[in-house]
């Protein structure tokens, strides 16, 4: 029997990803903050995971991590063990022909567990805290141009977002789409016209024209079932996306 080393909380949402089961739910990771390599590394120096100074190991996986973007971006397919990475052209070719067009097609870069996170599972207990209040909640973002989930970002072009409650509607000058920048903080909203489909269980968008960088997505809404909220509530993604 496995040693439990680690414990994961989850909260239990409508499934609407898939249609067989109407009744059915998806468990959703608590994830109490994202840690940066700083972090890690930092956290290694204190467990006694490393006999390096946390500086010293910063120092060799940032050198690491950007020598591996290097080779990706030459082809190469990487297996670390613990993930493997792998370049892929995204978009179809028309004829035997036809070459790369960046309007088109584009270059993705994906990532997989290996074997040795893989052995880790055995030591994860997964607590389920019962099905989550009735909230906004986003699920999942496919960015169409790409086939990107939970990724990219193309603006000018849709991006379909699935969840629970998400409809946006109500009558505070606040709601709506919005593309909220890492970096300055700035919030774009999408346009009402740009609004392609909304329904409690998916929204499709038109991305606005965003400068490159890391974006938070934001859905605010006074939805509910049957009534409209008197105050607004919002659904984050807890995936960072990316406009390249």
């Amino acid at each position: 029997m496995a040693t439990i080393l680690h414990r994961i909380k989850a909260y239990l949402y409508d499934n609407v990803l898939t249609k067989d089961n109407p009744n059915d739910f998806t468990a959703r990771t608590i994830s109490e903050r994202s840690l940066n390599v700083q972090q890690i590394c930092q956290s290694a120096a204190n467990r006694g995971g490393a006999d390096i100074s946390a500086s010293a190991m910063e120092h060799a996986t940032e050198l690491f991590l950007k020598e591996m973007a290097y080779q990706l971006c030459d082809g190469y397919f990487i297996n670390t063990g613990y993930f493997m990475a792998s370049t892929t052209i995204r978009g179809v070719f028309d004829s035997p022909s036809e070459t790369f067009n960046k309007d088109k097609h584009s270059i993705i870069f994906q990532f997989n567990q290996g074997e040795k996170l893989r052995a880790e599972i055995p030591n994860i207990e997964v607590e389920i805290l019962g099905v989550a209040e009735a909230s906004a909640v986003i699920l999942q973002v496919t960015d169409v141009k790409s086939g990107s989930v939970n990724d990219l970002l193309t603006p000018g072009r849709n991006l379909k977002i699935a969840g629970s409650k998400i409809k946006v509607t109500g009558n505070d000058p606040f709601i709506g789409v919005f593309f909220v920048n890492t970096a300055s903080n700035v919030r774009t909203m999408v346009e009402e016209s740009d609004m392609v489909t909304n329904n409690p269980s998916e929204l499709i968008v038109v991305i606005p024209a965003l400068l490159a960088g890391t974006y938070q997505l934001e859905v605010v809404t006074q939805f509910a079932d049957s009534s409209i909220l008197k105050q607004p509530r919002t659904a984050l993604l807890d995936k960072p996306l990316t406009v390249e």
